[in-house]
């Protein structure tokens, strides 16, 4: 019985001293830019992810901005060095989800950091950057 007392002692401390050193951890803001929307239609839906959430499930962080003068600025805050990707969809008729036409081509605008220009769908790599000890400013183009 003792042994199980403090086995239990144990691991609760140690969720505890993770928890607290979780707390001092440094976080940095990240501001994304669209600045080339086609126009004001809709929603812009932006997320914010990790390798195990890109293209899979909504990101750490989202956002629906709304799009005034063709122009769209999102900040995620709170962000713990790391890699991440940013993935953003205009949602023009505001379903919350991406639309395609037959063929499976997308029927609205989209985007991710990096800019890269491809000719099929987007890995984690194509669009990674890191977090390190400052702010991130970055403008994606749809």
């Amino acid at each position: 019985m003792k042994t199980l007392a403090i086995t239990l002692a144990f691991a609760l401390s140690s969720f505890i001293c993770n928890a607290q050193k979780n707390d001092t951890l440094p976080t940095y803001t990240i501001t994304v830019k669209i600045n080339n929307t086609l126009n004001n239609n809709g929603h812009m839906l932006i997320g914010l992810h990790t390798a195990d959430t890109f293209m899979k499930t909504k990101g750490i962080q989202n956002s629906k901005a709304e799009i005034k003068d063709g122009k769209v600025e999102v900040t995620f805050k709170d962000v713990v060095p790391g890699e991440y990707a940013v993935m953003v969809l205009h949602d023009e008729n505001d379903n919350n989800r991406m639309d395609f036409e037959s063929n499976g081509m997308p029927k609205e605008s989209y985007g991710m950091s990096n800019n890269p220009m491809l000719f099929g769908p987007p890995t984690f790599s194509d669009a990674t950057f890191k977090v390190t000890n400052e702010n991130i400013d970055m403008i994606i183009r749809l």
